[in-house]
C-alpha cells in the first residue's frame, strides 16, 4: 500500500509540474508577411491561373526545381505562381546561389514567360 501511495504521489507531482509549465504560444515571426499576403498586393497561390498553358508552365518549373539535387528542401518548397505571361517565384531559400539557380531553372522551363523573382534568402541563424 505504501509503495502504491508513493508511486501515485510521484506521478501526481510530475503531472502537476508539467501542467504548471508556461503554455503560452510561441511568438509569431512572420505576421508582417501574412499581412502583406492578405493585402492583395502580392501574388499568392490563389492567383495561379487555371489556364492549361499556365498549369503546364508551373508544373514544368516545379519538376525542374524538385529534380535538382543541389537545392535544399527549403528551396524546393518555394511558391510558383503562373498568371498570364508572368511567373512569380516566392518563398525562402538558404542562399543566394539557390535563388539564382531557381531563377535559371524557371526561365529555362518557362520559355518566353517573364520571371518575377521574389525569392528571399533566409538570414543565417
Amino acid at each position: 500500500m505504501k509503495r502504491f501511495t508513493l508511486s501515485f504521489l510521484c506521478l501526481s507531482a510530475l503531472a502537476v509540474s508539467a501542467m504548471a509549465q508556461d503554455a503560452s504560444p510561441a511568438a509569431v515571426d512572420n505576421s508582417a508577411k501574412n499581412q502583406r499576403d492578405r493585402s492583395g498586393e502580392t501574388q499568392t497561390s490563389g492567383d495561379q491561373s487555371n489556364d492549361s498553358a499556365a498549369v503546364q508552365t508551373t508544373a514544368a518549373i516545379r519538376r525542374a526545381v524538385v529534380g535538382d539535387d543541389s537545392l535544399s528542401m527549403t528551396a524546393k518548397n518555394i511558391k510558383i505562381i503562373t498568371s498570364g505571361d508572368t511567373v512569380t517565384l516566392r518563398g525562402p531559400v538558404n542562399s543566394a546561389d539557390e535563388k539564382t539557380k531557381i531563377a535559371q531553372l524557371a526561365q529555362s522551363a518557362a520559355g518566353n514567360a517573364k520571371i518575377d523573382n521574389q525569392i528571399e534568402v533566409k538570414a543565417a541563424q
